[in-house]
C-alpha cells in the first residue's frame, strides 16, 4: 500500500492516525561526546543539532517539556541503521539530577540494538576502552539449531546499550576489520516502572501495544516483566521495579528520556489522549517555525505511570536541515501501525 493510502487509514486502537514509533530520546551530559560515539562505534548518521531551546521569562518549558523554566537543551537528531532515529538531549538546568536511574529504579532503561554480525561487534566492544561489557549470553531461539547472542554493555557515560543477533559459533569474528558496526535497527526498549500491570494497560488500552508470549519460563526468583510490540517497529519491555527507590527522572536529568509516536493528525491525537484518564497533554500542539525541522507538528503529554511521551508529525522530505546533509532521518509515513 502506498503512502497516500495509509494516510487515509486510522489505527483501530489507541493513538489515532500513529503510523508508529518515531524516535526514542535520552537525556546525555555531553551530547557532542554522545554524538561521536555513536557515530565512530554504531555508524549513527547526524541529521541535524538545534538549540538552545529555552525561554529567558515566563514557563513555556514547564509547561511544554516537563523541565525548569530556566532549563536550556541542545537536541541532536542520529538515524542508527535502516529505520531507527535517536534523539539526544543536554540540558543544564538549576535542578538538574546527574545520577541516572541504577537497575531496578523506576525510570531504569536499556536500548537494545540489532547487529548483523554479533560476532565481529563483541570482538569491537571488547577492544574500546571507553565502554564497560557486563552481558554476554547466547540462548537457544525457537528456530531449531539458531541461538541468539546479547551482549550488553555501558557507554562512557553510564547508558546501558545492547548488541544482539543471530549467533553462529563456527564463524570467526574479523575482530581488526575495519568499519563500524552494522546496525539493522532497534530490537526493543527495555523500562523499568513503579506498576507493571498499570504500564502495560497504559500500553495496551491508551497506545495500543500488543503483549506477546513470554520467549521462555522466567527463571525462579526473576523480577516480573512483560514484552509489548509497539507499533510494526520497535518493541518494549516492561520490567516491575523495585520498591521505594527515586522517582523517575524528568527530561532534564541524566538519563532522562521519552517515546515519541507519529501521528497523521497531531491535533486528533491530542484530542483523544486529553480524554484519557491520568494523562496530561502539555500544553497545545504547535508547530516549529524555524531552525533545522520548521514544520514539525508536536507536543508531549504526561502519563499515569511516570513515562513521559511525544506525539509528532515530521514533514520528511521537506525539512530545513535536507539541504544542507545527505543524512536522513528514518521517515514514518510508509508504516502503519495495524
Amino acid at each position: 500500500m502506498q503512502p497516500a493510502a495509509l494516510a487515509q487509514r486510522a489505527s483501530p486502537a489507541g493513538i489515532p492516525t500513529v503510523r508508529r514509533v518515531d524516535h526514542f530520546a535520552f537525556t546525555v551530559p555531553d551530547l557532542n561526546g554522545a554524538i561521536a560515539f555513536f557515530a565512530e562505534l554504531l555508524g549513527g548518521e547526524l541529521c541535524y543539532v538545534e538549540g538552545p531551546v529555552e525561554a529567558s521569562e515566563g514557563d513555556w518549558m514547564t509547561r511544554k517539556l516537563g523541565v525548569h523554566p530556566r532549563a536550556s537543551a541542545r537536541v541532536a537528531l542520529l538515524r542508527v541503521g535502516p529505520s531507527t532515529n535517536l534523539e539526544l538531549f543536554q540540558y543544564t538546568a538549576p535542578d538538574q539530577r546527574t545520577r541516572p536511574p541504577r537497575q531496578g529504579d523506576s525510570g531504569w532503561h536499556r536500548l537494545a540494538l540489532r547487529v548483523a554480525d554479533i560476532g565481529t561487534a563483541a570482538a569491537r566492544l571488547r577492544e574500546r576502552s571507553d565502554v564497560v561489557v557486563h552481558a554476554d549470553t547466547t540462548a537457544p531461539t525457537a528456530r531449531p539449531g539458531h541461538s541468539l547472542r546479547r551482549v550488553g554493555f555501558s557507554t562512557p557515560w553510564g547508558m546501558e546499550l545492547q548488541l544482539c543477533g543471530a549467533f553462529d559459533p563456527l564463524a570467526p569474528a574479523s575482530a581488526g576489520a575495519p568499519g563500524r558496526i552494522a546496525v539493522l535497527g532497534a530490537e526493543r526498549l527495555v523500562l523499568t516502572v513503579a506498576d507493571l500491570d498499570a504500564a502495560v494497560g497504559f500500553f495496551t488500552a491508551v497506545i495500543g501495544a500488543d503483549p506477546l508470549p513470554p520467549r521462555r519460563p522466567a527463571p525462579p526468583g526473576a523480577r516480573r516483566h512483560v514484552t509489548l510490540s509497539l507499533g510494526p517497529t520497535d518493541l518494549i519491555e516492561l520490567r516491575q521495579a523495585g520498591p521505594g527507590g527515586p522517582l523517575p527522572p524528568r527530561n532534564s536529568d541524566i538519563g532522562g528520556h521519552h517515546i515519541a509516536f507519529h501521528s497523521d493528525d497531531v491535533d486528533a491525537a491530542a484530542r483523544y489522549l486529553g480524554e484519557q484518564p491520568g494523562v496530561r497533554v502539555m500544553g497545545t500542539p504547535e508547530t516549529i517555525s524555524d531552525g533545522p525541522i520548521a514544520g514539525n507538528r508536536w507536543v508531549y503529554f504526561a502519563t499515569p505511570i511516570g513515562v513521559q511521551m511525544e506525539v509528532l508529525c515530521m514533514p520528511d522530505g521537506r525539512l530545513p536541515y535536507e539541504r544542507h546533509t545527505t543524512a536522513r532521518r528514518a521517515a514514518s509515513h510508509g508504516f502503519s501501525w495495524r
